[in-house]
């Protein structure tokens, strides 16, 4: 069995980094969002990302009609950044089982986004929103790759053996 990420790279997603989610129609014409939440599980295999309903229309559409999602996530005050892609995303409204998830992603995005100049009132305009308005997103990656600016940007990450219990 092997896993697809590694567990630094769980690590940063798990923290609450800047999350881009996107998607695309049946004519292969783009649509992406800012996410307002994410988590991912302990051993990475499921990621859930959350977005606002009223800004993310067209995003959960084609999500819905083609299940395929990709997600960037990436730290701001050094750019490293991850893709994630998945064939089989499932939407669901989020409900107040998800509000400590987005207090904390929000929590973070203000320390990450903190460091590179802008302040909590700046991150609360991009990344609160009514519970009412948020939907979230969950898929199981099947390809990451490495975004990070550099040498290796857009490689695919290899999976790795998965320790045995």
């Amino acid at each position: 069995m092997t896993a697809l990420l590694d567990p630094d790279r769980i690590a940063m997603v798990a923290k609450g980094v800047s999350a881009i989610v996107a998607s695309r129609d049946a004519t292969m014409r783009p649509s992406i969002m800012r996410a307002v939440g994410s988590h991912i599980s302990a051993d990475g295999s499921e990621v859930t990302v959350y977005l606002r309903h009223s800004q993310s229309g067209q995003l959960l559409q084609d999500i819905a009609t083609t299940g395929e999602i990709a997600v960037v996530f990436s730290e701001p005050s050094t750019h490293r950044t991850l893709q994630l892609k998945a064939r089989q995303a499932t939407q669901r409204p989020a409900h107040g089982d998800d509000l400590p998830v987005l207090q904390a992603y929000l929590q973070s995005m203000v320390h990450e986004v903190g460091q590179v100049g802008y302040g909590p009132v700046y991150v609360a305009a991009m990344l609160v929103a009514p519970l009412e308005d948020v939907v979230a997103v969950t898929f199981t990656p099947v390809t990451a790759f490495d975004q990070t600016p550099g040498p290796r940007a857009g490689a695919e990450l290899p999976a790795s053996p998965k320790p045995r219990p």
